[in-house]
């Protein structure tokens, strides 16, 4: 890393609460005489003009490294966003859990001293890509690192789904929806709706039915490298939508298909050398806590 020469700086979303972890984020990377961009948000933030803000794209073009300020929210954001550029993210945890931004403030500046030292590792982790197909044509395109849902939009109501492997057809489904998530995506959703936890280094996909009709319709594990298809049937039960790592929201009208599969790029993560990701498990989990 020592040959990193501009870093770009992305905080959480209009949130002024993370400025003052962004000015001594600022000012640690200049002592350190590399150059520092910010997104428009981030500069917003900051109010200082002497960083002009700069668009995502212009941020993947010019960065050898990103870090991203906030929870893990925000790092899907900028994973989504970045993931063509193949810039490495680093994650700085002003959240909750902190899944995928494993640095605490405390300890930003040693971690951050070590990392710009060479002492690191990335790790590199799928995303998916999710397309809508109606009457034949793609309505919307979008990437997801968490996950991929298809849900009612309607309390007490189901929907009625028809789901496809490589073309060879899994079953139809009433429930609340189902939930197609990546490996990084197991601890999120997917697992609240009785998924199994995958390493992020699985080359795999699950499918997690929210409340199914039927109880015997249970999680499934398929290869990454296959194509998933979802359509809505005409004789729904409610109104549904799909959401992309709960962030980007499309509506569905009936016979529309959902087309899923992995994003032909992976997300960089960086880690130090000390990262354990069962000690993030029993950490974030509470595991090790005696009741």
């Amino acid at each position: 890393m020592t040959d990193i020469k501009t870093i770009g700086i992305l905080g959480k979303f209009g949130d002024p609460s993370v400025a003052q972890t962004l000015h001594q984020l600022v000012d640690f990377i200049k002592n350190q005489q590399r150059e520092v961009v910010l997104d428009h948000s981030t500069a917003k933030i900051l109010g200082n003009k002497t960083h002009e803000g700069l668009s995502r794209d212009q941020i993947g073009e010019r960065c050898q490294m990103c870090i991203i300020v906030g929870g893990d929210g925000t790092i899907l954001n900028a994973a989504r966003s970045l993931v063509d550029y193949n810039v490495p993210l680093l994650g700085i945890n002003l959240g909750r859990l902190g899944f995928l931004s494993d640095i605490l403030p405390g300890q930003m500046i040693e971690k951050l001293t070590k990392i710009l030292a060479g002492e690191f590792f990335i790790e590199r982790r799928i995303l998916l890509h999710a397309s809508i197909q109606r009457n034949g044509e793609a309505i919307s395109e979008s990437n997801a690192f968490n996950d991929v849902v298809i849900h009612k939009n309607e309390v007490g109501r189901m929907i009625e789904l028809e789901t496809y492997v490589n073309g060879q057809f899994v079953n139809i489904q009433r429930s609340d929806g189902l939930i197609v998530s990546t490996p990084t995506g197991s601890t999120a959703y997917a697992l609240s709706g009785g998924g199994p936890l995958m390493h992020p280094s699985l080359n795999a996909i699950v499918l997690v039915p929210i409340c199914p009709h039927t109880l015997s319709n249970r999680p499934i594990v398929v290869d990454a490298d296959t194509e998933i298809e979802i359509i809505l049937h005409d004789n729904n039960y409610g109104n549904a939508q799909v959401t992309c790592d709960g962030q980007i929201k499309i509506s569905l009208e009936p016979a529309d298909c959902i087309r899923i599969h992995k994003k032909d790029k992976p997300i960089q993560l960086i880690h130090p050398k000390d990262y354990d990701y069962f000690e993030i498990l029993r950490q974030k989990l509470r595991w090790a806590e005696k009741l």
